[in-house]
């Protein structure tokens, strides 16, 4: 007889993607499965008109899974890792993190190739991310942006329907649904860094089931694991969330881990961004290390302003 996983996922084209990504390598890697996806819409999917960074709840896009995880109505939650929260609710702990997609922003404009560069003076570019904005006006403080919510094929269609002249979206989320045909230029990350766990996916488990434990370890990538577990010590030190312009990258390299971390003002006036290496053994470590860095340049001012 199989045994019976049952996945929680939000109801987006994006969250199933992901959710039936992890049910097929889950599956595949374990002949003796049968995983279930049951939907579960959270207030991020309810709330569509307002501003992400107003509505002020860390627990936006995770909140209503994570109260069945802890029901025992499903076994794992799958989440973009960028939309769960550094400190998860009593109980529940990060069963794997998967093998990362590229984790670049990427432009989409009316003409292929466009790029932040060669926009037009005064452009207008829509955008649902802080972190976006501030390091798009840092290089361009004559665009123009707007407000964007929604799924990324609502985000799309809205673009399409609208007089903008560019949004921008993560590369995962585009790519994944196979919406490549509308990528004018893929942003690299010197000039655009992405949020924190941008392209991981991050399953998250009650801490009393081993058997969804035991189960995880077949997908989870610890290379991955150990780049986010850097990003994300980074974001709990500053505290900030999505109401504050915060980038991270970390990479591991033979000869350590590399993080690149930023915080920028709301207009993109005043960009604070530091690089530091560390040891893969410890990545809190240099998560830490590196926000406390940013802080004493000058980071805590816009902290301290946007709180």
């Amino acid at each position: 007889m199989k045994q019976k996983l049952i996945i929680g996922s939000r109801g987006s084209d994006l969250a199933l993607w992901q959710s039936n990504f992890v049910k097929k390598e889950l599956e595949r890697r374990n002949k003796n499965l049968s995983v279930e996806i049951k939907i579960i819409n959270t207030k991020g999917d309810k709330i569509l008109d307002t501003a992400l960074s107003k509505i002020g709840d860390k627990g936006l896009f995770t909140k209503e899974l994570e109260n069945e995880l802890l029901k025992g109505t499903i076994d794992i939650a799958v989440h973009s890792l960028k939309d769960l929260q550094t400190v998860l609710p009593e109980g529940l702990m990060i069963g794997a993190v998967t093998k990362r997609h590229p984790v670049e922003d990427v432009l989409i404009a009316r003409k292929k190739g466009t790029t932040v560069k060669t926009l037009r003076e005064g452009a207008v570019v829509a955008t649902g991310s802080l972190r976006r904005s501030s390091q798009l006006l840092h290089q361009r403080p004559d665009i123009k942006t707007e407000e964007l919510r929604g799924n990324v094929p609502t985000r799309i269609k809205k673009f399409l329907g609208s007089k903008w002249d560019a949004i921008i979206l993560a590369r995962a989320g585009v790519e994944r649904l196979k919406l490549n045909k509308y990528i004018s230029s893929i942003i690299g990350i010197d000039e655009i860094l992405p949020a924190v766990g941008q392209g991981a996916l991050g399953i998250e488990i009650r801490k009393e089931n081993k058997f969804a434990a035991e189960i995880l370890k077949s997908i989870h990538d610890e290379a991955t694991y150990t780049a986010v577990r850097a990003e994300r010590s980074l974001l709990k030190t500053l505290e900030g969330g999505c109401h504050v312009p915060i980038g991270a990258y970390a990479q591991v390299k033979p000869n350590g881990l590399y993080l690149d971390a930023i915080v920028g003002s709301l207009d993109g006036l005043i960009i604070f961004r530091k690089k530091m290496r560390g040891a893969k053994s410890n990545p809190e470590k240099l998560g830490v290390k590196l926000a406390k860095d940013l802080l004493k340049a000058g980071a805590a001012e816009i902290l301290d302003s946007l709180s």
